[in-house]
């Protein structure tokens, strides 16, 4: 039976994510190292030390994400835990730790690609006023209605009856107000900014200027997109659905049941901390089987 791969996006990240492995795991602690002398800075320490709010900022989150997903790869690798893994998909960030995964490009490439594209949506955040909310009991045309209404925007349809939406802050708290006897519930999200939304834009924009020089090949697994939750496979394809995907809609349930389909999987590593997507996956089909590892002991024998 063949294995999927998933990866981690933004939200799921901790202080001290990762420490484990780089202390049991010479090729975590390669891994970590190598990212250290990329960036230029200590990202090694506001992994495993924090501050919290350090760790949180966008431009340290993504890259520390994206390091933390690939060196749980790479270790289930080496272990022969993935020779029978045939697709992967990740959840916004966690695409870019996919096609790493898939040999669109190696590590080093995909973290400066990561560092980018959180440098410039920390940028976009700043300069705009944008906020979050979680609308859980809601059909997709339901709250794409509801979005509407008050000009925002679906950003994560995540599973079944959970459903992020994303805009102008103000307009979000209005929406989340008038929510009552819309949905089960209706809460605003503790985020930096607007993701997914227009107010991502100048990102975006900045985001393909700096892709377009980028050599992609052809990925060696069947990858997902969370554009249109369809596989992608051709390179110029990936570039456009990378750029497009920092304003587009998350579309992680279409992901997931695509690959399970499509490539007759069932079974599936969930790569990066707080276990988040299989949370996801067994509100879309719960006759998925996912193994969460995110610490050394998390590891299987």
């Amino acid at each position: 039976m063949a294995t999927g791969l998933l990866f981690s996006g933004q939200g799921a990240q901790f202080v001290g994510m990762g420490r484990s492995l780089y202390e049991n795991s010479a090729i975590a602690k390669a891994l970590y190292d190598e990212a250290n002398e990329i960036l230029g800075w200590d990202l090694k320490t506001l992994c495993f030390e924090g501050p919290s709010e350090a760790l949180t900022e966008t431009k340290v989150c993504q890259p520390a994400l994206y390091v933390h997903g690939y060196v749980l790869y790479s270790i289930l690798k080496e272990a022969g835990k993935l020779d029978d893994v045939t697709t992967a998909c990740g959840l916004s960030l966690g695409e870019l730790t996919a096609l790493a995964a898939a040999g669109v490009y190696d590590f080093a490439t995909g973290l400066k690609l990561v560092a980018e594209r959180g440098r410039l949506m920390q940028i976009a955040c700043d300069a705009t006023k944008g906020g979050m909310a979680a609308v859980i009991g809601g059909t997709a045309e339901d709250v794409q209605t509801f979005c509407d209404e008050f000009e925002i925007e679906i950003a994560n349809l995540n599973c079944p009856g959970q459903i992020v939406i994303s805009g102008d802050n103000t307009k979000v708290l209005e929406a989340v107000a008038a929510s009552k006897g819309r949905f089960k519930l209706c809460k605003p999200l503790n985020v930096a900014g607007a993701y997914h939304s227009k107010l991502m834009v100048s990102a975006r924009d900045a985001f393909a200027e700096f892709i377009k020089d980028f050599d992609f090949k052809t990925p060696e697994l069947a990858v997902y997109t969370n554009v249109t939750g369809g596989r992608v496979s051709d390179p110029p394809a990936i570039k456009d659905a990378l750029v497009s995907q920092v304003v587009s809609s998350v579309r992680f349930e279409d992901c997931l049941r695509n690959m399970a389909a499509e490539n007759s999987v069932s079974d599936f590593y969930e790569c990066g901390p707080g276990k988040v997507l299989a949370g996801f996956a067994k509100r879309i089909d719960k006759t998925l089987n996912i193994t969460p590892v995110s610490e050394f002991s998390d590891l299987p024998e």
